[in-house]
């Protein structure tokens, strides 16, 4: 089995990247998708989070608040651990199931970790030291400020608090074994797209 890490800083173009690499065939996981899909209504987590926050955490339409549930964790360590309690390990049991399923349908499995490397320059946890290889998206900080105002509709202060508080480009940079460099137009995305899933198709055994 091949498995890769694909992650890039905020506005980097990561998930673009990722989606581009599902259309050529790898099977991503993505965890922030994944907790999306979890905490949609009626679903246990769901469930348990209203539980534990009250329904002051559900919106108007019916389905989780995430900004008055961020308001309320981000403030406290303590709820923030509740919350990582009820999340996390839904999750990590979601992503493992389709692991598993990935595996032995024997694709090449992509997985988007936007924390791969910490904000000291480390990888986040020691088990990332055993992907097939690990794709960093990259692109100039400025441009990525000016992305996430027009496509989040982030305030420049507010994007480049956000990107402060990751790791820098140099610093993932170290741990690339494939780089993608989105600084360029989308015809320049593409071709390199199409180069790094050549690239990851050299890690499929042969028979």
């Amino acid at each position: 089995m091949a498995e890769f890490a694909i992650t890039g800083g905020i506005g980097s173009g990561k998930s673009t990247v990722a989606d581009a690499l599902v259309h050529h065939g790898a099977k991503l996981i993505d965890a922030d998708r994944i907790v999306h899909e979890l905490q949609k209504s009626g679903g246990e987590v769901f469930i348990n989070l209203v539980g534990h926050f009250g329904e002051g955490i559900i919106g108007d339409d019916g389905e989780l608040d995430r900004k008055k549930l961020a308001g309320l964790v981000f403030s406290s360590e303590k709820e923030l651990e509740k919350l990582n309690s009820i999340v996390h390990p839904a999750v990590g049991k979601e992503m493992a199931s389709k692991r598993e399923a990935f595996a032995k349908g024997g694709s090449l499995i992509l997985i988007d970790i936007p924390l791969l490397v910490t904000a000291e320059g480390e990888l986040a946890r020691d088990e990332y030291k055993n992907f097939s290889g690990r794709i960093v998206v990259d692109c100039d900080e400025k441009l990525a400020v000016d992305r996430l105002i027009d496509s989040r509709g982030f305030t420049e202060e507010d994007a480049r608090a956000r990107i402060s508080k990751q790791a820098t480009r140099e610093q993932r940079l170290v741990f690339a074994d494939y780089l993608i460099d989105n600084n360029g137009d989308l015809q320049s995305l593409e071709r390199q797209v199409n180069e790094c899933w050549t690239w990851m198709q050299t890690f499929v055994p042969q028979d």
